[in-house]
């Protein structure tokens, strides 16, 4: 996504903006009269550089799309920035889980999640043990220490899955050797590549900014693929609560020791 919105969005100017009075989206009006000079991306959420050294930091959550598109009317838009050649980039998002801020920039101690996230997952601070040492310091299960964003940012419950899946750890585990944990570091670092190339995943709504659907979901090896069998050895996948997260793994492959 960002690597979409980057070439449609830089350089133009905010003319207008406006947000759903919610607290989660209300921030929106204030990047107004500011043009974007640049778009990043920490964890899964979208930074745009302001050139008033600030930045309009969206989150999409479960539901939200970001588009560029002529205005038109929809009820589960609940931000939208004119810019000046009268586009319309807006955030529809159907559960409003997704968050909007304006902050100056690298300031985030209004948004804790973002401020406390671990390294990017192809930072080399998680290589030579790294990540092993990260998810030492917690007795939670592996697949929520990852959900946390601390041990390092950016992956979701579909993307655990599957990078569990290809480590051969069992996500309700709370420990793992240092060898697993590169594994794991391996296997979550080739899912996500794999999964950008595609577009992202779409089960259910999300969407590109150009409207198309993600075609990662083709690709899973074991998210969402309960009853089937597994890729690996056969075994039929099975489906469990993990903390309270939805979750896929191979009894076999993934052995809770």
């Amino acid at each position: 996504m960002r690597r979409q919105i980057e070439p449609l969005v830089v350089g133009r100017r905010i003319a207008e903006a406006w947000g759903h009075p919610s607290a989660k989206f209300a921030a929106a009006p204030d990047a107004s009269g500011a043009t974007i000079h640049s778009v990043g991306r920490r964890g899964k959420y979208l930074l745009l550089g302001l050139d008033d050294d600030r930045e309009l930091i969206v989150h999409l959550g479960m539901t939200g799309q970001l588009r560029l598109r002529p205005a038109e009317l929809d009820p589960y838009v609940r931000a939208w920035w004119r810019l000046d050649d009268d586009a319309i980039l807006e955030l529809r998002d159907v559960r409003r889980f997704g968050r909007i801020g304006v902050v100056p920039v690298g300031e985030y101690a209004s948004l804790p999640t973002l401020a406390a996230q671990g390294p990017e997952p192809w930072d080399r601070r998680l290589d030579d043990g790294g990540l092993w040492r990260n998810l030492r310091r917690s007795k939670v299960r592996i697949k929520t220490q990852l959900l946390s964003q601390r041990p390092l940012a950016g992956v979701g419950n579909i993307y655990a899955d599957e990078g569990l899946w290809r480590a051969g750890i069992h996500p309700a585990r709370r420990s793992i050797t240092r060898r697993e944990a590169e594994d794991l570091l391996g296997g979550l670092r080739q899912v996500l590549e794999q999964a950008v190339v595609n577009g992202g995943t779409t089960l259910r709504d999300y969407r590109t900014p150009d409207g198309d659907r993600g075609r990662h979901q083709y690709d899973l090896e074991c998210y969402g693929r309960a009853g089937e069998p597994c890729g690996r050895c056969g075994s039929e996948l099975r489906r469990s609560i993990v903390d309270a997260r939805g979750t896929t793994h191979c009894p076999r492959c993934q052995r809770r020791r």
